[in-house]
């Protein structure tokens, strides 16, 4: 079971492509998504319902970018990476380098692995769209069978015409 901090929701999605979800979410919006269903019950509320659309729309292709609210807790330095993971395109990927470079420094691959693995909410933030400079998938938090699914379902929606809006 989770420890859910005073203030916050949670809910339960429990049918995927890559399993049970558990959001929880502050006052301000999304703080967490794990894989697993880590509570018995799915509440009824706004933001959940909104998250929950949202998702589902991407798994059915037709999502590219999420609009709801997000309220990661983490260092000003995993925010920016967080935040660059956005703006890699649906379908395609990046190297921890390749990000790094966008942040101004090669040097910090290492740093942006880190704070991949700490990513809060995954898939919202597609650290699954990050692999090694080699071309290889490398480690996910879900696990490499979740970043691969989540790879494909992206690479098997990508043709434009097949997106149609919400």
């Amino acid at each position: 079971m989770l420890n859910v901090p005073p203030m916050t929701t949670c809910g339960v999605i429990n049918e995927s492509p890559v399993g049970p979800l558990t959001l929880l979410f502050s006052p301000h919006g999304l703080t967490n998504l794990y894989y697993g269903c880590h509570l018995d019950f799915e509440p009824v509320g706004a933001c959940f319902e909104n998250v929950a659309n949202e998702l589902e729309a991407y798994f059915q292709g037709k999502l590219t970018s999420f609009s709801v609210e997000l309220d990661p807790q983490g260092t000003p330095f995993q925010k920016r990476v967080w935040a660059l993971l956005k703006t890699i395109p649906y379908g395609e990927t990046r190297s921890y380098g390749q990000l790094a470079r966008k942040l101004g420094n090669v040097n910090l691959a290492r740093a942006v692995g880190h704070a991949n693995r700490v990513n809060p909410i995954p898939i919202i933030y597609p650290c699954h769209r990050v692999i090694g400079s080699s071309g290889k998938l490398t480690g996910y938090l879900g696990g490499l069978h979740r970043k691969e699914i989540l790879l494909n379902l992206e690479a098997s929606f990508k043709r434009p015409e097949l997106f149609t809006p919400l």
